[in-house]
């Protein structure tokens, strides 16, 4: 990573898809707390380069709510997707696109998931997946 940003610094998408694949290795190697880490980055990076409204930017963060929720990091995952990536992925991308379906899928998941869930969010999640 550190030759590619050295010399080829001027193809930052290139650099961010590099940084997600390495941190799907860490995820495999069962690094999570490290993957956690990056996709973070990734996330930022690709918000900074291509904007929030962009597919690939709504992309990195899915993988970022998916991290946290392999780590039970229910209520910021649910924060994320609820302010920021559902709203812009219905928006820009449309309410049956393949990645808005996603989130909905995994904002159901924070919600079921969650061992501090009271009746409410589960009728959320279900009413999220009809």
């Amino acid at each position: 990573l550190v030759l590619l940003r050295r010399y080829w610094s001027h193809d930052e998408h290139s650099f961010l898809v590099i940084q997600g694949d390495l941190a799907n290795c860490l995820d495999e190697l069962g690094r999570n707390d490290a993957a956690l880490v990056l996709k973070r980055e990734i996330y930022a990076g690709a918000v900074a380069l291509l904007g929030v409204s962009h597919e690939d930017t709504i992309g990195c963060g899915g993988n970022l709510v998916g991290s946290l929720i392999v780590q039970k990091r229910f209520d910021e995952a649910r924060s994320l997707l609820r302010e920021q990536l559902l709203p812009v992925a219905q928006r820009t991308l449309g309410a049956d696109h393949n990645f808005t379906l996603t989130l909905k899928r995994n904002l159901a998941a924070t919600l079921t998931n969650n061992p501090d869930c009271i009746r409410d969010d589960l009728i959320e999640a279900e009413t999220i997946m009809q």
